[in-house]
């Protein structure tokens, strides 16, 4: 798995950075959040859960 960013709708709060547990994280935060490291994905979900805007999707 791994997370799909909505850039239209991400307000890059930086809520997805924070709550993932992967080292290195999945995403890098600047104007939205960009997923820069999907092989480290771990499928938890965290990102889309905590979400604020509902910008973040898992896929396979």
């Amino acid at each position: 798995m791994h997370p799909i960013v909505n850039s239209e709708t991400c307000i890059a709060c930086a809520t997805c950075y924070e709550v993932c547990p992967a080292d290195p994280k999945v995403f890098e935060v600047n104007d939205f959040s960009t997923v820069v490291h999907p092989e480290a994905c771990l499928g938890c979900g965290a990102c889309e859960d905590s979400c604020p805007t509902s910008s973040i999707t898992l896929t396979e």
